[in-house]
């Protein structure tokens, strides 16, 4: 038995698929707009009422039947206006015309970090507010977070800001950045014992180079003699660094590409697949 294709790719049937297609999509945006507000407890609300009015139906209980149907009429005008700020910002992403927009690039967690870092370590910086940040790479840095003040907090200039004031109960010591989170504040890092530090440096640079010496952390200083920003990494130190070569070196080194992650994950299963690693 043949297939009649024309009576299936018909005019109506065009407008049929696309009346589904706007509906799904405006059910979907409603579905975004509402996700985190009080309304989702509503809908839930909704969804039981409508199991009951259909339960009611097939078993004939009318009386609940009869219920279900007050409740329904009053509740439009209920919703009206228990739920009127959902329902204004609701059309005011709909007069924006945000809900027609492209979804914005997410922000690489990376990028975040590299702009709190160097905004914060500017300020302090340009005070002379003696800093030790430090950001763990490969090597796990657990045994130097547990030495300090466990905080788990998200990246902020201003919280770094805040940690390095002088006189307050977290400045001494060092911050150590994990998972892009501050995982500890006032923790001690090991003394390097090397003989040929400069002897005008102080304990933080040389604590900086002593964590280096035993992990590939990044480590930020910010003196608060001279107000020089310097970065310790894999046993070197970097000192007086400008704001633009601090910018670049983070940049370099904390920012992941992403699509060139991808890029190297699909080689590596192609490898492994010609491999017979599978």
């Amino acid at each position: 038995m043949s297939i009649d294709w024309s009576q299936l790719v018909t005019w109506r049937n065009f407008i049929n698929v696309a009346d589904i297609l706007v509906v799904t999509f405006f059910i979907y945006q409603l579905i975004k707009i509402l996700r985190g507000t009080r309304a989702v407890q509503l809908l839930k609300g909704i969804a039981i009422i409508m199991l009951i009015k259909v339960a009611s139906f097939f078993l004939g209980l009318q009386t609940v039947d009869w219920i279900v149907d007050l409740v329904i009429q009053w509740s439009v005008l209920a919703v009206i206006i228990i739920f009127q700020p959902e329902l204004r910002r609701g059309l005011e992403h709909l007069g924006r015309g945000s809900i027609f927009n492209r979804t914005k690039r997410k922000i690489n967690p990376g990028e975040n970090l590299v702009q709190q870092l160097v905004k914060a370590v500017q300020y302090m910086a340009k005070r002379r507010i003696g800093a030790l940040i430090s950001i763990q790479m490969d090597t796990e840095l657990d045994e130097f977070i547990g030495t300090g003040i466990a905080l788990d907090a998200d990246i902020s200039s201003e919280l770094l800001i805040n940690i390095f004031i002088p006189n307050t109960p977290l400045h001494d010591g060092a911050v150590i950045i994990r998972d892009y989170k501050i995982a500890s504040a006032a923790s001690y890092l090991p003394l390097s014992e090397s003989t040929l530090i400069s002897k005008e440096l102080g304990t933080r640079h040389r604590a900086a180079i002593g964590l280096s010496e035993v992990t590939d952390a990044v480590t930020i200083i910010v003196s608060e003699e001279t107000g020089g920003v310097s970065v310790s990494y894999k046993g070197e130190l970097l000192r007086e660094l400008s704001k633009e070569d601090f910018e670049k070196f983070l940049s370099k080194n904390l920012i992941i590409d992403e699509e060139k992650v991808k890029k190297n994950s699909f080689q590596e299963l192609v490898d492994s697949f010609k491999k017979g690693g599978f």
